[in-house]
């Protein structure tokens, strides 16, 4: 039968034993930081970033839907009107102008 050992005792085993792992360190924790935010992105589809609604003769508008023609705005800008204004901010021209009392 062979004998069985205890591995603490044997010859080749003995000596200091390993030091113990050292603790984790912590660090502080700051709570007075705040939550970062994503910072907002501007969808700019198509360049609709930068349009508006303006402000227009509504027979001009509807000839310009139906015929595909430029018109021209109260601010002065000519475009072919095809999107939804109620999607758009109004030109802060067209409405400066308005209040100042120019006409279509």
């Amino acid at each position: 039968m062979d004998r069985v050992t205890n591995p603490a005792s044997s010859p080749l085993l003995s000596g200091p034993a390993p030091a113990p792992a050292p603790a984790p360190v912590r660090l502080p924790v700051k709570t007075d930081e705040r939550p970062v935010q994503a910072p907002v992105t501007i969808d700019t589809d198509g360049g609709d970033h930068d349009r508006y609604a303006h402000y227009a003769k509504k027979d001009d508008v509807t000839r310009a839907y139906v015929t595909g023609e430029a018109i021209t705005a109260l601010c002065g800008k000519k475009w072919v009107p095809t999107r939804d204004p109620t999607r758009y901010p109004i030109c802060p021209t067209c409405v400066e102008r308005k209040a100042a009392g120019w006409k279509l």
